[in-house]
């Protein structure tokens, strides 16, 4: 009697059975994937566009070069080094630092104070800063003297014809040798909705200006505040002494 021998496959010789293993192996390998990635996407999503990286960032703005932490950087499109048209920036105060976790409430806004200040920075579009302003400008659009505002400021209407619309001027006394400290700010009703609702810009180094916005509730630390945002400026503006 005759046998006639008989192939044995192995296992993964079925064609069936290998598709079975490959399916079964690329779930195991898609439930690995979506593991990492809820673990790296939990954590961003919690930080709502925030980070807590601290590289410093070379950003490149005319003639001008600022190395920024990237947490101080508010959107992650401008966290990059090179050449820019302008760079936006969020800063905690009164410490002046950026995004951290301790400060996630008071980054998203849901803190019990209003503590975050908004600073941009671009090429000069105009002759004079806020302060140089006044009297070409704004001075002609406000109405009468005023009328006495927090820690020495004068506070300004604007005329109804002037589409400074819910705004007020908020205007320090002049001083010898001084340029006057000058804002503008939706009034006090508008504001209360508003996380930062007052606004100033001063020039920086040869052709920047820097234009930042705070809350009006802070206005009675209004010469700490503009020091501060100098101070800050200078430090990361390379070459500035």
């Amino acid at each position: 009697m005759q046998y006639r021998a008989q192939r044995i496959e192995p296992i993964f010789g079925s064609v069936l059975l290998r598709r079975v293993f490959y399916s079964i192996a690329a779930l195991a390998l898609l439930s690995l994937c979506l593991i990492i990635a809820g673990d790296y996407l939990g954590h961003t999503i919690s930080l709502g566009g925030h980070t807590e990286d601290t590289t410093p960032r070379e950003i490149v703005i005319g003639n001008s070069v600022l190395e920024l932490p990237a947490n101080t950087i508010r959107f992650d499109r401008q966290r990059r080094d090179g050449d820019a048209e302008r760079v936006d920036l969020y800063l905690h105060w009164p410490d002046m630092m950026g995004y951290q976790p301790s400060f996630l409430s008071d980054f998203n806004g849901a803190g019990p104070e209003k503590r975050l200040l908004f600073l941009n920075f671009e090429p000069r579009a105009t002759s004079q800063d806020m302060s140089g302003r006044y009297g070409p400008i704004y001075s002609t659009l406000t109405e009468g003297p005023g009328s006495k505002g927090p820690a020495g400021l004068t506070i300004q209407k604007f005329r109804a014809d002037s589409d400074f619309l819910n705004e007020e001027l908020l205007l320090s006394a002049e001083q010898a040798g001084q340029m006057p400290f000058v804002a503008r700010c939706l009034d006090e009703e508008t504001s209360k909705s508003n996380l930062a609702s007052c606004q100033r810009d001063i020039f920086l180094g040869e052709d920047l200006q820097l234009t930042y916005r705070f809350p009006r509730e802070i206005l009675g630390d209004w010469q700490k505040l503009d020091q501060q945002i100098r101070t800050f400026a200078e430090a990361h503006l390379k070459g500035q002494k």
